[in-house]
């Protein structure tokens, strides 16, 4: 079997959690699947290291050091019961293509690193790209100090319980004009691939998001009898809510401006519903995505109108409690057309798509680093148990990777 097959079936082993795959954050799965990833890159000849953020990097040296090294990165956590191959298979996929080169006998004169970056799943502190953040500079104001969704450590103990040194976060680890250039390859979350009969595409962009972990709406709680004129029944006002939301998303996806709204949860709390109580509390998750910084600031202003709206309409209040959120990240013009040239020399002709996810590729885009992504053919959907890539359309992005390596470096 081929290096990328035998990471990934060891991989699924580590992160085993029926129906799915789990490997949570500065956890269990994440720290074996670092160890694994280490492991085989010693194996490689690379260099391993640990940086402030808990990241490991992992070194192929260039012949000459004045050079900017080639980052290749993604990241190994999951989502809860999510699936093998989202995040993992762009490590995977680095070590790999270092390994074929190294077996051709090519020695870059850049060097070559391949990141394993932390915790790009927002499920575990509410927050996501964390790893990348932490590497650029980019954690916003008391980040350390949020709770892990297990357990309850902080970020910043979590961090140093990995080998990481939190006080230092505050500024760049890395300076961002020292980087040639960060290529991230990862499944596609849409079947655009599996449409168009492709195995691969070159990445346009990937859109920044605004999010909202715990919406909470209060109301007051009332026997099911009461006529409508005298409720402020919080549930009704978060379906509401997510209808307003909905017509949104439709206005703007008609106007021609691209975007997603996520609502993941959307509940009364268990601990009080019943099916006799008008619900005086409801609480809810708010994901919105677009492709553009101006876009996006425009969506969150119209959020809050429609929050007004619905508040006064409802005779309720709405908190929208903690915000985060990640820029737009466009891709490189310059990494595209190489990317497509590596691919036509393969014999392939990839579409270029925008992908639906925010990805660790965000933040290196938005601190200015030139950026590339390569989608790869994905049937079943991201984040839950049934993603299905197969290894050949993999290795045909590899293929692509290796050959713009050896063309940048060589």
């Amino acid at each position: 079997m081929s290096l990328a097959g035998d990471l990934l079936d060891r991989l699924a082993e580590i992160g085993a959690d029926p129906p799915g795959i789990t490997r949570e954050a500065f956890g269990r799965g994440e720290n074996a699947a670092m160890a694994l990833m280490t492991e085989t890159a010693r194996g490689l000849g690379l260099d391993c290291a640990t940086d402030a953020g808990a990241n490991l990097a992992m070194r192929w040296r260039g012949s000459d050091p004045s050079l900017p090294p080639i980052l290749i990165g993604s990241h190994l956590d999951s989502v809860v019961q999510g699936g093998n191959f989202d995040g993992a298979a762009g490590v995977v996929a680095g070590l790999a293509a270092i390994a074929a080169l190294k077996a051709e006998g090519f020695r870059p004169r850049a060097s070559i690193e391949v990141l394993a970056l932390r915790c790009e799943e927002a499920v575990w502190f509410g927050l996501g790209l964390i790893g990348s953040r932490s590497l650029l500079g980019r954690l916003p104001p008391g980040a350390l100090d949020l709770p892990h969704a297990r357990g309850g450590r902080s970020l910043g103990q979590c961090i140093a319980e990995c080998g990481g040194d939190p006080a230092r976060l505050g500024a760049p680890l890395r300076d961002p004009r020292g980087i040639g250039a960060y290529l991230e390859l990862h499944i596609e979350q849409a079947p655009q691939l599996i449409e168009a009969g492709q195995p691969v595409a070159i990445c346009l962009a990937n859109p920044g998001n605004l999010r909202h972990p715990h919406i909470r709406i209060h109301g007051e709680d009332a026997h099911t009898g009461l006529p409508h004129r005298f409720r402020r029944d919080a549930a009704m006002a978060g379906a509401e809510l997510a209808l307003a939301l909905e017509r949104l998303w439709r206005d703007e996806e008609a106007a021609g401006r691209p975007m997603a709204v996520t609502i993941g949860r959307f509940h009364t709390p268990a601990e009080r519903h019943a099916m006799t109580v008008v619900p005086g509390e409801f609480e809810l998750s708010l994901d919105l995505r677009a492709y553009d910084a101006a876009h996006l600031a425009s969506l969150e202003a119209k959020l809050q109108g429609l929050v007004g709206a619905v508040a006064a309409a409802r005779r309720v209040e709405i908190d929208l409690g903690p915000r985060s959120s990640a820029a737009p990240g466009a891709m490189d013009a310059t990494i595209q057309a190489e990317l497509a040239a590596a691919a036509t020399a393969r014999g392939l002709a990839p579409p270029r798509l925008n992908s639906p996810g925010s990805h660790d590729a965000n933040n290196f885009a938005a601190a200015g680093v030139p950026t590339g992504m390569l989608l790869i053919r994905n049937e079943g959907g991201s984040h839950n148990p049934h993603e299905s890539m197969e290894l050949h359309d993999l290795l045909a992005a590899i293929d692509i990777l290796g050959l713009w390596i050896t063309q940048r470096t060589g």
